[in-house]
């Protein structure tokens, strides 16, 4: 078994890692990673290894996001940053589409699936996993959304196993991390110290073989892969956060009015950033427009939650017109009722809502909390 991983393992060196890049343009990927702007690292074009965030990490606690140098120049040294992949997969504002009149005649036409294609560099396991939980939700049940199914069909994923835990991270609770196990096309796990700085490379697809193929490399030694798995086996060993998941299902159902959800309550702003920074959060709401004349209107999807008083809206008022229930709402279904829909957890263990939360609640806390006091 080792022996197989061994032959089917290569490692690459930075002018290999841009070759990689190059090889991926050329086969016109648009290529998007991480990247640093206004003090953050966050998810853009990326053309050449000197775009990536090298010698910068992260540290994240409740309400807490802050980069700081590192010791090395590593280029995948941080944690998740305030964007998730969903940003590309499922944009923030989609037109569906466009009616125009002409001499008394009405023409509508849809808006087409774009048909860029995407290479995501950089992502990580817990993402892997956000991803095919957004694939069961835009694609593989009863209705099929055409405009997600051919950005994700069109896009090449490349991922980095990560080399360091959040402070917020909890992926090893949702068997979702640190290391990417599937939904890849290549994973890169990065080396770095000793004078030397390389990536040890597999492949998880075809077509991560034919680029990779393009890729100056040489067959990974026995110990860049011992070393590959130290990495891992370290950020496994150094989660910023722990909640136990295998009975989510069932406890948060028998604590619908447990008095939590007050307390909590009086915390949340209910402004939706934990949604919003959420990597499979779906929900959405659409909007129609028209000119001031009368000639051309539109329909437009956009990012919703269920923390806004519209969500909920139906004639009459919002059915879950207070923080506590729109707050009970989010936590019940992310981690009990989206199984029921699903078969999955809606949570990957990212952390992103923890540490994007203005007041810092963190839904791990939560847990332990209901669990500790038992059904009220």
């Amino acid at each position: 078994m080792e022996a197989d991983r061994a032959k089917a393992t290569t490692s690459i060196d930075k002018e290999g890692l841009q070759a990689l890049l190059d090889a991926l343009a050329k086969r016109g990927y648009r290529v998007v990673g991480p990247t640093l702007r206004e003090q953050t690292i966050v998810y853009d074009d990326i053309k050449a290894v000197e775009d990536f965030p090298a010698g910068w990490t992260d540290e994240q606690d409740g309400g807490r996001y802050k980069l700081v140098r590192r010791s090395d120049d590593a280029l995948f040294g941080y944690a998740a940053g305030p964007h998730s992949w969903k940003k590309f997969l499922f944009p923030p504002i989609r037109q569906l589409w466009r009616a125009t009149r002409e001499a008394g005649a009405v023409k509508m036409a849809p808006e087409l699936a774009s048909t860029e294609r995407f290479a995501f560099f950089g992502v990580r396991a817990c993402e892997l996993c956000a991803i095919a939980i957004q694939d069961r939700v835009f694609m593989n049940g009863a209705l099929s959304d055409p405009h997600y199914r051919a950005c994700r069909e069109n896009a090449f994923l490349v991922a980095v196993n990560c080399g360091k835990a959040g402070g917020t991270c909890f992926c090893v609770s949702m068997n979702t991390g640190p290391k990417a196990e599937s939904g890849f096309d290549l994973v890169l796990t990065e080396l770095v110290g000793d004078g030397s700085h390389l990536f040890v490379v597999e492949a998880g697809s075809d077509k991560g073989r034919d680029v990779l193929a393009a890729v100056p490399q040489h067959a990974a030694k026995p110990e860049e892969l011992k070393a590959a798995d130290a990495i891992v086996a370290k950020t496994a060993a150094s989660m910023g956060r722990a909640m136990r998941s295998d009975d989510l299902h069932d406890l948060l159902l028998a604590n619908l009015d447990h008095p939590r959800w007050d307390a909590v309550a009086e915390r949340c702003m209910t402004c939706a950033n934990c949604t919003m920074v959420c990597p499979t959060c779906f929900c959405m709401t659409v909007e129609d427009s028209s000119d001031l004349v009368g000639t051309e209107s539109s329909r437009s999807r956009r990012w919703d939650s269920c923390f806004t008083m519209d969500h909920s809206y139906v004639h009459g008022g919002s059915v879950r017109a207070s923080a506590k229930s729109r707050y009970r709402q989010w936590m019940t279904h992310k981690l009990a009722t989206w199984i029921d829909q699903f078969g999955t957890s809606g949570c990957v263990g990212c952390g992103r809502c923890i540490t994007w939360c203005p007041v810092g609640i963190d839904i791990t806390e939560e847990v332990a909390a209901l669990r500790s006091g038992g059904p009220r």
